[in-house]
Protein backbone atom coordinates (compact mmCIF):
# COMPACT_ATOMS: atom_id res chain seq x y z
CA UNK A 1 0.00 0.00 0.00
CA UNK A 2 1.09 3.44 -0.97
CA UNK A 3 0.55 6.00 1.85
CA UNK A 4 2.27 9.01 0.66
CA UNK A 5 2.56 10.57 -2.74
CA UNK A 6 5.71 13.18 -3.11
CA UNK A 7 5.54 15.37 -5.66
CA UNK A 8 8.12 18.04 -7.22
CA UNK A 9 7.48 21.40 -7.93
CA UNK A 10 8.68 23.31 -11.13
CA UNK A 11 8.26 20.78 -14.08
CA UNK A 12 5.82 18.87 -12.51
CA UNK A 13 3.04 20.77 -10.53
CA UNK A 14 3.37 23.93 -12.94
CA UNK A 15 6.31 24.89 -15.41
CA UNK A 16 8.06 27.71 -13.98
CA UNK A 17 7.26 31.14 -15.57
CA UNK A 18 4.20 29.60 -17.33
CA UNK A 19 0.35 30.10 -15.74
CA UNK A 20 -0.89 26.91 -13.89
CA UNK A 21 -2.92 24.45 -15.61
CA UNK A 22 -5.49 25.35 -12.92
CA UNK A 23 -7.89 23.02 -13.74
CA UNK A 24 -5.42 19.47 -13.01
CA UNK A 25 -4.36 21.64 -10.21
CA UNK A 26 -7.69 21.33 -8.63
CA UNK A 27 -8.34 17.94 -9.62
CA UNK A 28 -4.94 17.09 -7.86
CA UNK A 29 -6.51 18.80 -4.50
CA UNK A 30 -10.06 16.92 -4.89
CA UNK A 31 -7.73 14.00 -4.46
CA UNK A 32 -5.96 14.86 -1.61
CA UNK A 33 -9.10 16.12 -0.04
CA UNK A 34 -10.51 12.44 -1.30
CA UNK A 35 -7.16 10.57 1.20
CA UNK A 36 -8.75 12.09 4.37
CA UNK A 37 -11.99 9.96 3.88
CA UNK A 38 -10.42 6.88 1.38
CA UNK A 39 -7.36 4.73 2.38
CA UNK A 40 -6.76 3.97 -1.15
CA UNK A 41 -5.84 7.22 -2.13
CA UNK A 42 -2.23 8.66 -0.88
CA UNK A 43 -2.25 11.42 0.95
CA UNK A 44 0.14 14.21 -0.97
CA UNK A 45 3.03 16.53 -0.33
CA UNK A 46 5.84 18.76 -2.13
CA UNK A 47 9.79 17.68 -1.92
CA UNK A 48 10.98 20.72 -4.04
CA UNK A 49 14.38 22.43 -4.30
CA UNK A 50 13.08 25.93 -4.22
CA UNK A 51 12.55 28.39 -1.10
CA UNK A 52 9.99 28.21 1.61
CA UNK A 53 7.57 30.76 0.55
CA UNK A 54 6.78 29.19 -2.40
CA UNK A 55 6.51 25.38 -1.61
CA UNK A 56 4.27 26.78 1.04
CA UNK A 57 1.77 28.87 -1.19
CA UNK A 58 1.44 25.70 -3.57
CA UNK A 59 0.92 23.46 -0.40
CA UNK A 60 -1.89 25.96 0.22
CA UNK A 61 -3.29 25.62 -3.59
CA UNK A 62 -3.08 21.80 -2.83
CA UNK A 63 -4.79 21.95 0.34
CA UNK A 64 -1.89 19.76 1.92
CA UNK A 65 -2.06 19.41 5.19
CA UNK A 66 1.32 17.17 6.08
CA UNK A 67 4.83 18.00 6.57
CA UNK A 68 6.70 19.09 3.34
CA UNK A 69 10.24 19.72 1.62
CA UNK A 70 11.52 22.90 0.47
CA UNK A 71 15.09 23.52 -0.57
CA UNK A 72 15.64 19.53 -1.00
CA UNK A 73 15.66 19.00 3.03
CA UNK A 74 14.40 21.46 4.74
CA UNK A 75 11.13 20.50 6.49
CA UNK A 76 8.49 22.49 7.41
CA UNK A 77 5.45 21.90 10.52
CA UNK A 78 2.22 23.25 10.03
CA UNK A 79 2.00 22.47 13.53
CA UNK A 80 3.99 24.81 15.32
CA UNK A 81 5.25 26.73 12.73
CA UNK A 82 8.52 24.17 12.97
CA UNK A 83 11.17 24.06 10.01
CA UNK A 84 13.71 20.85 10.80
CA UNK A 85 16.68 20.61 9.00
CA UNK A 86 19.88 18.11 9.07
CA UNK A 87 21.91 20.91 9.13
CA UNK A 88 22.71 23.23 12.15
CA UNK A 89 23.88 26.53 10.45
CA UNK A 90 24.97 28.25 13.74
CA UNK A 91 27.83 25.70 13.86
CA UNK A 92 29.15 26.55 10.36
CA UNK A 93 28.11 23.82 8.61
CA UNK A 94 26.85 26.51 5.85
CA UNK A 95 29.95 28.25 5.45
CA UNK A 96 30.43 26.64 1.95
CA UNK A 97 26.96 27.65 0.52
CA UNK A 98 27.34 30.81 1.85
CA UNK A 99 30.43 31.49 -0.06
CA UNK A 100 29.22 29.87 -2.61
CA UNK A 101 25.91 32.26 -2.97
CA UNK A 102 28.67 35.00 -2.63
CA UNK A 103 30.76 34.05 -5.56
CA UNK A 104 28.27 34.31 -7.77
CA UNK A 105 26.88 37.12 -6.50
CA UNK A 106 30.45 39.09 -7.15
CA UNK A 107 31.46 36.98 -10.32
CA UNK A 108 28.50 35.63 -12.10
CA UNK A 109 25.47 37.57 -12.14
CA UNK A 110 27.51 40.55 -12.92
CA UNK A 111 27.77 38.89 -16.53
CA UNK A 112 23.89 38.01 -17.44
CA UNK A 113 21.57 40.41 -16.82
CA UNK A 114 17.94 38.95 -15.99
CA UNK A 115 19.71 36.05 -13.61
CA UNK A 116 18.76 36.37 -9.87
CA UNK A 117 19.60 34.83 -6.79
CA UNK A 118 17.33 32.91 -4.84
CA UNK A 119 17.37 35.40 -2.11
CA UNK A 120 14.94 33.83 0.44
CA UNK A 121 16.70 30.51 0.61
CA UNK A 122 18.07 29.01 3.99
CA UNK A 123 20.59 26.10 2.65
CA UNK A 124 21.42 26.31 -0.83
CA UNK A 125 22.78 28.61 -3.35
CA UNK A 126 20.09 29.08 -6.06
CA UNK A 127 20.20 31.18 -9.11
CA UNK A 128 16.89 31.17 -11.80
CA UNK A 129 16.81 32.63 -15.40
CA UNK A 130 14.85 31.90 -18.21
CA UNK A 131 17.05 31.25 -20.53
CA UNK A 132 18.16 27.87 -20.70
CA UNK A 133 21.75 28.51 -22.33
CA UNK A 134 22.63 30.64 -20.08
CA UNK A 135 21.80 28.05 -17.10
CA UNK A 136 23.51 25.85 -18.88
CA UNK A 137 27.10 27.98 -18.95
CA UNK A 138 26.06 29.26 -15.16
CA UNK A 139 26.07 25.24 -14.91
CA UNK A 140 29.24 24.84 -16.06
CA UNK A 141 30.76 27.78 -14.63
CA UNK A 142 29.39 26.16 -11.00
CA UNK A 143 30.82 22.59 -12.00
CA UNK A 144 34.33 24.39 -12.86
CA UNK A 145 34.08 26.46 -9.20
CA UNK A 146 32.73 23.94 -6.46
CA UNK A 147 35.29 21.83 -5.86
CA UNK A 148 37.40 25.01 -5.24
CA UNK A 149 34.94 25.78 -2.41
CA UNK A 150 33.94 22.98 -0.82
CA UNK A 151 35.08 19.32 -2.30
CA UNK A 152 31.88 17.07 -2.73
CA UNK A 153 29.20 19.33 -2.97
CA UNK A 154 25.78 18.58 -4.84
CA UNK A 155 25.36 21.01 -8.13
CA UNK A 156 21.68 20.56 -9.60
CA UNK A 157 20.47 22.34 -12.90
CA UNK A 158 17.12 22.15 -14.24
CA UNK A 159 16.15 24.67 -17.58
CA UNK A 160 15.94 27.57 -15.07
CA UNK A 161 17.92 27.47 -12.52
CA UNK A 162 21.27 26.21 -11.06
CA UNK A 163 21.31 24.73 -7.03
CA UNK A 164 24.56 24.13 -4.75
CA UNK A 165 24.11 21.88 -1.64
CA UNK A 166 26.06 20.48 0.87
CA UNK A 167 26.31 16.71 0.20
CA UNK A 168 23.63 15.04 1.12
CA UNK A 169 21.67 17.36 1.78
CA UNK A 170 19.61 16.83 -0.93
CA UNK A 171 16.00 15.26 -1.59
CA UNK A 172 16.54 11.75 -0.34
CA UNK A 173 17.47 13.58 2.80
CA UNK A 174 14.23 15.27 2.42
CA UNK A 175 11.95 12.22 2.10
CA UNK A 176 13.83 10.70 5.13
CA UNK A 177 13.11 13.56 7.13
CA UNK A 178 8.92 13.04 5.73
CA UNK A 179 9.28 9.40 6.63
CA UNK A 180 10.67 10.13 10.31
CA UNK A 181 8.14 12.67 10.11
CA UNK A 182 4.61 10.72 9.20
CA UNK A 183 6.36 7.05 10.34
CA UNK A 184 6.02 6.19 6.61
CA UNK A 185 8.52 4.01 4.96
CA UNK A 186 10.23 4.95 1.80
CA UNK A 187 8.75 1.74 0.70
CA UNK A 188 5.48 3.02 1.44
CA UNK A 189 6.02 5.87 -0.74
CA UNK A 190 5.57 7.17 -4.57
CA UNK A 191 7.47 10.40 -5.72
CA UNK A 192 7.46 12.57 -9.17
CA UNK A 193 10.22 14.19 -9.97
CA UNK A 194 11.36 15.57 -13.71
CA UNK A 195 15.59 16.61 -13.00
CA UNK A 196 18.99 15.09 -11.69
CA UNK A 197 18.06 16.56 -8.13
CA UNK A 198 15.12 14.11 -7.87
CA UNK A 199 17.04 11.20 -8.56
CA UNK A 200 17.98 10.72 -5.03
CA UNK A 201 14.31 10.42 -4.30
CA UNK A 202 13.10 8.71 -6.90
CA UNK A 203 15.92 5.90 -6.51
CA UNK A 204 14.89 4.89 -2.98
CA UNK A 205 10.77 4.93 -3.02
CA UNK A 206 8.15 1.99 -4.03
CA UNK A 207 7.41 3.81 -6.92
CA UNK A 208 9.17 6.58 -8.74
CA UNK A 209 7.46 8.51 -11.45
CA UNK A 210 8.96 11.31 -14.43
CA UNK A 211 6.90 13.27 -16.50
CA UNK A 212 6.87 13.38 -20.35
CA UNK A 213 9.23 16.90 -20.10
CA UNK A 214 11.70 14.96 -17.58
CA UNK A 215 15.76 15.20 -18.03
CA UNK A 216 17.18 11.68 -19.35
CA UNK A 217 18.60 11.62 -15.42
CA UNK A 218 15.15 11.58 -14.16
CA UNK A 219 13.48 9.26 -17.30
CA UNK A 220 16.06 6.64 -16.31
CA UNK A 221 14.90 6.35 -12.67
CA UNK A 222 11.32 6.68 -12.81
CA UNK A 223 8.20 5.15 -14.37
CA UNK A 224 7.57 7.66 -17.48
CA UNK A 225 4.14 8.96 -18.21
CA UNK A 226 2.70 10.51 -21.18
CA UNK A 227 1.77 13.40 -19.61
CA UNK A 228 3.40 16.44 -19.22
CA UNK A 229 3.57 18.41 -15.87
CA UNK A 230 0.50 18.62 -14.03
CA UNK A 231 -1.03 16.17 -16.09
CA UNK A 232 1.58 13.88 -15.17
CA UNK A 233 1.14 14.75 -11.86
CA UNK A 234 -2.70 13.95 -11.69
CA UNK A 235 -2.16 10.69 -13.77
CA UNK A 236 0.85 9.26 -11.95
CA UNK A 237 -2.14 10.08 -8.78
CA UNK A 238 -4.55 8.05 -10.17
CA UNK A 239 -2.17 5.49 -10.96
CA UNK A 240 -1.32 4.86 -7.67
CA UNK A 241 -5.09 4.60 -6.44
CA UNK A 242 -5.40 2.07 -8.88
CA UNK A 243 -2.48 0.29 -7.62
CA UNK A 244 -3.49 0.78 -3.92
CA UNK A 245 -7.08 -0.95 -5.30
CA UNK A 246 -5.68 -3.74 -7.08
CA UNK A 247 -2.51 -4.39 -4.94
CA UNK A 248 -0.17 -3.94 -8.24
CA UNK A 249 -0.23 -2.64 -11.61
CA UNK A 250 -2.18 -4.53 -13.67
Amino acid sequence: MIKLFVTDLDGCISYPFKSPDWEAINLIRELNQLSQEQEEVPKLTICTGRPFPYAEAVAQWLDIRLPFIFESAGLYHWDGNRIVTALKSTDGELEPVNRMREWLKSDVIPDYPGVIIEFTKMMDAGVVCMDVKIIEEIHRRVLDKVDEIHPGMEVHATDISVNILMPGNDKLQGIRLLSDALDIELSEMAYIGDSSGDVPALKHVKLPFAPKNAHETARQHGRVLDYEATRAVLKAYREIIEYNRKGGFG
